[in-house]
């Protein structure tokens, strides 16, 4: 097999590599599942054994990390941080709360419609960070139940981040593995966001829009707010928009620019840090940075660098090229069938399990496919796996990433979404969303 490495573990554990790494990969993921130790830890525990048993040697590890997704996280992360400094988001959740009259519903739709925007443009963890307080301090002021409102924010967030590159974290994988750029995403996979969107606004309004009810006095309460208040620093915000504005601007050329998203996700991030330190003591500078550098969501960072080498240990080994024969033997080789087979397994393997391990997994699996059908072909299964593993995040609370955040807000709030009732409600709304994809799917590449 693969040199020294290899045989190096057969003589520690007078075992094959395969069995090893997969034994290691179960464990990795089983443990992610029970949420008993942080998954970080997990991860990069994982990672670690994954080198130390011999199944990959440090440098074969660093060349599985993938930094493009890493830079791109990074780098908009940080861009967040600095850019709520100025209070641009809690501004534009006032105006949209103002757009409708603080009128419940209205006010659903509302912050559904901000969050599934912000999901697609920043990516949607860093929008739930910043909406899910706001929708708490309104529905507080509003006195009205939070629970659909943090029901409706962790979907539209998912349905938003489908749409986009950088809107979701699988999504970030795919194009960094495979050259697809913000434009191709865009193209794709933004027409399928906005019908699922528009759709799922309907059950949720079946089942709680009519319930919604805020007393005249609450709503007077919350139409007094100023949203002028809001704007904290009014030279850091037209800092941070025009910085946005260049990344975005960036990231829709990057093939025309020959750059990839993580470099210019962290240039934009490296520039707003320039513009908000120039004219200050250097002490100053100092503190505000690392202030910015704390409030990177530097767990979901570890996560990602000890998750890809637990799967480039997998991959090395052999067990994803085998995964991937299976996957061809299993549909008869029929490019159609493989093609709904990734979907649904995305879908219902991402609702069970976070969908950027499960996307991690898949990503060298079909690289494997190549082999049996053609690059154009290729290029679709690529789509059904980032429909699957985007929309399927919404079909449990471990589903995707931002799901947990919402989750932690809410519990903070004294008002914890429990994983079950959560999941009785969403995951029969993922199906449905995966029918209106499976239609997509067929009747726009098949």
């Amino acid at each position: 097999m693969h040199g020294n490495a290899t045989n190096l573990s057969q003589v520690i554990f007078d075992l094959s590599p395969l069995l090893v790494s997969l034994v290691v990969f179960v464990l990795t993921y089983a443990l992610i599942v029970t949420e008993k130790i942080n998954r970080a830890i997990v991860a990069l525990l994982g990672a670690g054994v994954m080198i130390f048993s011999g199944v990959l040697h440090q440098s074969e590890a660093f060349r599985g990390i993938d930094f493009n997704t890493i830079g791109l996280l990074t780098g908009m992360m940080v861009l967040v941080a600095i850019t709520q400094k100025s209070g641009v988001f809690q501004y534009v959740a006032i105006v949209a709360t103002k757009a409708v009259k603080a009128d419940p519903w209205g006010l659903l739709v509302m912050l559904a419609v901000v969050a599934a925007l912000f999901s697609a443009l920043l990516d949607n963890v860093t929008t739930v960070l910043l909406i899910a307080p706001v929708t708490l301090l309104i529905t507080d002021a509003l006195r009205i139940n939070p629970y659909p409102y943090l029901f409706s924010l962790i979907f539209a967030s998912n349905i938003g981040g489908t749409a986009t590159l950088i809107g979701d974290p699988p999504n970030i994988m795919i194009g960094s593995a495979t050259g697809l750029t913000f434009n191709d995403f865009l193209f794709n996979l933004a027409p399928l966001a906005v019908v699922v969107f528009l759709l799922t606004l309907l059950p949720i309004y079946l089942i709680w829009g009519r319930k919604l009810k805020a007393a005249p006095e609450d709503r007077a309460q919350v139409m007094a707010f100023d949203e002028r208040e809001a704007i904290t620093d009014v030279r850091l915000l037209k800092q941070s928009l025009s910085v946005i504005a260049l990344v975005i601007a960036g990231f829709v050329m990057a093939h025309a620019i020959h750059q990839e998203p993580g470099t210019i996700a962290m240039f934009g991030a490296a520039l707003l840090l320039l513009l908000r330190a120039l004219g200050k003591e250097a002490e100053t500078q100092s503190h505000e940075t690392h202030r910015t550098f704390a409030e990177v969501e530097w767990v979901t960072i570890f996560f990602f660098v000890g998750l890809f080498v637990v799967v480039a240990g997998v991959e090395k080994a052999g067990a994803l090229s085998i995964l991937a024969e299976r996957i061809v033997e299993w549909t008869g080789g029929d490019y159609a069938v493989t093609a709904f087979a990734i979907l649904w397994v995305s879908a219902i393997a991402s609702a069970l399990v976070d969908n950027i391990p499960f996307v991690a997994t898949m990503i060298p699996v079909i690289h494997n496919m190549g082999a049996s059908f053609g690059a154009d072909q290729l290029e679709t299964l690529w789509w059904a796996l980032a429909m699957g593993a985007c929309l399927g995040g919404n079909g449990s609370l471990v589903g995707a990433s931002a799901n947990l955040v919402v989750a932690g807000f809410a519990e903070r709030a004294g008002q914890p979404i429990r994983f079950l009732p959560f999941m009785l409600l969403a995951f029969p709304l993922m199906l449905a969303s995966m029918a209106v994809s499976s239609v997509y799917l067929y009747l726009l590449y098949l």
